[in-house]
């Protein structure tokens, strides 16, 4: 290709040079189902985390057994896991920050 009189090169473009777009996250909730728990139970193995989310219903202290009806069973990867408790903490840090500390919340 001639400029001027001058030969000029173009650099091949290539996918590694274009630009990066983000994607934009569209959350669709057309199946999404909504249940109340006030228990959680987690166990792991390597490859998975498994949260158990149910209801306590014992009103009285004192009880020899506590009956929990569980719900919801969710299975995540440890990396996902991982991002969870990131998201959480910055949430729960929020949380006392506008209502003040969370006191006799057992872990």
């Amino acid at each position: 290709m001639a400029n001027n009189g001058q030969a000029t090169e173009t650099a091949p473009t290539t996918v590694a040079e274009a630009p990066q777009a983000t994607p934009r996250i569209r959350w669709d909730d057309s199946r999404m189902q909504t249940a109340y728990a006030n228990v959680c139970n987690v166990a792991s193995t390597r490859e998975e985390v498994v949260l158990l989310f149910g209801i306590n219903q014992a009103w009285h202290s004192g009880q020899p057994e506590i009956p929990i009806q569980l719900s919801s069973r969710i299975i995540i990867s440890p990396h996902v896991a991982k991002r969870m408790s990131v998201l959480l903490n910055n949430v729960l840090r929020e949380h006392e920050g506008r209502f003040g500390p969370l006191s006799g919340a057992t872990v």
